[in-house]
């Protein structure tokens, strides 16, 4: 019994790794992208200056990890316009110029040069509001 049991885990681990690279590249074109196009358009309405967003697709690779990116460009689209109030606020942030989305051990945002780095663990994501806590001191 408990042979059968592994070898069904084995083989429900194998299915989605045989179309992995197909259901990313979907997931890529049709989730993220437009995601980060979004982003983009709505901090430059919001803000009144460009920020480009670049995801890392060496470390970004896995859709679970693709879908924390998404989470952190769809959070920068649903609060940019509410944060980008007055011209403070539209002047501090419109001092990042890049945001990279990456992964690595530890879900944080850094700060510094106009580039702002969103680190996710691949189980959270970073915030517009940890963003701003950085970008606007």
């Amino acid at each position: 019994m408990k042979q059968a049991v592994v070898i069904a885990a084995t083989m429900l681990i194998s299915i989605p790794l045989a179309f992995a690279g197909k259901a990313e590249r979907e997931y890529q074109k049709n989730e993220l992208a437009p995601s980060v196009t979004k982003a983009q358009d709505t901090y430059k309405k919001a803000c009144g200056c460009a920020l480009k967003i670049n995801v890392n697709a060496t470390t970004i690779k896995e859709i679970d990890d693709m879908r924390q990116a998404r989470y952190i460009t769809e959070n920068v689209s649903d609060s940019v316009a509410g944060y980008c109030t007055d011209t403070e606020s539209k002047k501090a942030m419109c001092a990042m110029k890049t945001l990279d989305i990456t992964k690595g051990k530890e879900t944080k945002f850094t700060f510094a040069g106009g580039k702002g780095t969103a680190v996710t663990d691949g189980q959270s994501y970073v915030s517009f509001d940890m963003m701003t806590r950085e970008v606007d001191k």
